[in-house]
C-alpha cells in the first residue's frame, strides 16, 4: 500500500494546557515590527517522525515534562497575544500554557513507507486542530501532539503561531525541549527576546524598494483556491541539480547556489503551468534569514522572526520565453537586496502602511529550511527519520508557498525535497515542464528519468 493512501486510527486524549514548571514573570512583551506583519499571522505546522529505541520510556511523559521545564525559559510561549493601537501585537505573559495532546496511532513507522515526505497521510489526525485554538489572538501560541506508534516509535507534531518565531527560532525552542528531555537542567542556548532590535526607526522612513508589499488587484480570482488543489513532493538530488545547471550558462551557474537554481527553475515551470496572461506581472518571494546581515549580528538565542521576503519580478511572457538564466539572475539579485538597512526599511513600512500582507497575486514563495535544523532535533530517541514542515502551500493563501527540506531518498542519496501545491490541471503541466527540463540534460536512460517521476508521486 502506498503511504499516501495509508489510513489508520488515532486515539487522542483530551487536549490539556502545559504550563511552565515554575512561576514565570507576569508582564507584557511587544513583538517586533517584523513579527506582527499580516503575512505572519497564521499557524505553521511541523512534524517529526522518530524510531523506537527499544527502551521503556514513554515519549509522551518525557516530552510533556520537558516542555513544562523549557517554558520556564521560553515563558512568552505560555502567554497569549493581544492587539494594541496601530495593530501592534503584544504577548501577555499569562503563563496559561501551550496546548498539548497525547495520542496513540494504530500504525507503525514502517507503514509510512521508505521515503517520508509531505504530504503525510492522516495529518489532521496527527496534528489535531482543537476547536477555537487556531486564532492569532487570545489562543495558545503552540499546539503540540505526541502520538505513540505501534512499533514503539512516535510522531511529534507542532503548530506555531508564526508571529512568535521563524524556523530558526522554533528549532531553537525544540532543541531546548530536546536537551531538557535528555537530562539537561537548562538549554545550552538561552533565549533572547530583544524584539526592539527589529522595530521601526523613529521617525519611520522607507529607504528601500519593497515590491513584495505592492498592492496588486486580483483580476483573475487567483487567490481563491480551486477545489482540486493537488499536493506532491519532488526530490532533487545531485543528479537533478546538475541537470538543471546544464540549462544555464556556465558563468551564471558558477556564482549561483542550489537554492537559486531550484527557485528559478520551479518559478518558471510553475508560471508556465498556471498560464497567466503574457503581460501580467509574476513574482517569486525568497525568504532570506537576515540574522547575519546586522552589524553586530543579532544575538545568539534571538528567536523572533528575522527574515525578509525579497522579490524577483517580471512579466509572465518574459519569464516563460526566456532561458532559465534570466530567472536565475533575477532571483540572485533579489537575495542580494537584503541588508540591515533593508530590514529596517521593512519595519518602517509596516508601521507606515498598517502592517500589510505581502503580495500573493501571481506570487510564488519559497523558504529554504535545509539548514534550519529540524532534522537534528533529538528528544532522547536520536535524530528524526523526517523532520520539517508538515506540508507545502501553508499560510493564509493555500498553494503560494513551498519549502526546501533536507532529505535522503531510499537509495541513501542526499538531496532536497520540495512539496508543491497546485490546481490539478496545472500540476500535470508542471510535471511535464520539469521533466522536459531535466530529461533534456540528464542524457541518461529512461530508468533514471522514471525514478524522478516515481519520487514525485
Amino acid at each position: 500500500m502506498g503511504s499516501k493512501s495509508l489510513t489508520f486510527r488515532v486515539t487522542r486524549q483530551k487536549p490539556e494546557l502545559v504550563r511552565p514548571a515554575k512561576s514565570t514573570p507576569r508582564e507584557c512583551k511587544l513583538l517586533s515590527d517584523i513579527d506582527d506583519q499580516e503575512g505572519l499571522r497564521f499557524q505553521i505546522p511541523v512534524i517529526q517522525f522518530y524510531s523506537s529505541d527499544d527502551g521503556r520510556r514513554d515519549p509522551v511523559k518525557v516530552i510533556r515534562e520537558a516542555i513544562a521545564k523549557a517554558l520556564v525559559f521560553y515563558y512568552p510561549f505560555a502567554g497569549r497575544l493581544r492587539e494594541c493601537a496601530g495593530r501592534k501585537l503584544v504577548v501577555d505573559c499569562t503563563g496559561e500554557g501551550v496546548m498539548f495532546i497525547e495520542a496513540d496511532a494504530e500504525v507503525t513507522l514502517e507503514q509510512f513507507g521508505e521515503e517520508l515526505q509531505p504530504p503525510f497521510p492522516c495529518l489532521e489526525e496527527l496534528l489535531y486542530d482543537v476547536p477555537d485554538s487556531a486564532g492569532v489572538l487570545h489562543c495558545p501560541l503552540l499546539l503540540i501532539q505526541v502520538t505513540r506508534l505501534r512499533c514503539g516509535g512516535f510522531i511529534f507534531a507542532l503548530r506555531l503561531n508564526h508571529t512568535m518565531s521563524d524556523a530558526a527560532g522554533l528549532v531553537q525552542f525544540m532543541n531546548a525541549v530536546g536537551e531538557i528531555a535528555r537530562g539537561a537542567s537548562a538549554p545550552s542556548v538561552l533565549p533572547v527576546w530583544q524584539r526592539e532590535l527589529l522595530n521601526a526607526r523613529d521617525p519611520p522612513r522607507v529607504t528601500c524598494t519593497h515590491h513584495e508589499y505592492d498592492e496588486v488587484a486580483d483580476t483573475k480570482g487567483t487567490i481563491i483556491p480551486p477545489d482540486d488543489m493537488v499536493h506532491r513532493s519532488f526530490f532533487f538530488g545531485p543528479t537533478e541539480v546538475s541537470a538543471l545547471r546544464k540549462s544555464i550558462p556556465l558563468d551564471i551557474s558558477r556564482k549561483c547556489s542550489t537554492f537559486e537554481v531550484l527557485t528559478a527553475c520551479l518559478w518558471r515551470c510553475r508560471t508556465i503551468a498556471l498560464q497567466p496572461e503574457p503581460n501580467e506581472e509574476v513574482r517569486v518571494l525568497c525568504i532570506v534569514n537576515a540574522r547575519s546581515k546586522f552589524d553586530p549580528p543579532l544575538p545568539q538565542g534571538y528567536y523572533g522572526n528575522a527574515f525578509a521576503f525579497p522579490v524577483a519580478l517580471t512579466t509572465a511572457g518574459e519569464l516563460c520565453k526566456s532561458p532559465l538564466g534570466y530567472a536565475l539572475e533575477l532571483v540572485n539579485k533579489a537575495k542580494c537586496d537584503v541588508t540591515e538597512d533593508y530590514m529596517k526599511s521593512v519595519a518602517d513600512l509596516m508601521v507606515i502602511k498598517g502592517r500589510p500582507h505581502f503580495t500573493v497575486v501571481r506570487t510564488y514563495l519559497v523558504s529554504d529550511v535545509t539548514r534550519a535544523g529540524f532534522n537534528e532535533v533529538d528528544f532522547g530517541w536520536g535524530k528524526p527519520a523526517y523532520g520539517g514542515p508538515a506540508k507545502g502551500g501553508v499560510g493564509a493563501i493555500p498553494g503560494v508557498a513551498s519549502f526546501y527540506i533536507p532529505f535522503k531518498n531510499k537509495n541513501g542519496e542526499k538531496g532536497i525535497v520540495v512539496p508543491i501545491c497546485l490546481p490539478g490541471f496545472a500540476m500535470d503541466e508542471f510535471v511535464r515542464e520539469l521533466e522536459n527540463l531535466l530529461s533534456n540534460n540528464l542524457h541518461s536512460s529512461i530508468d533514471d528519468r522514471s525514478t524522478f517521476v516515481r519520487s514525485a508521486l
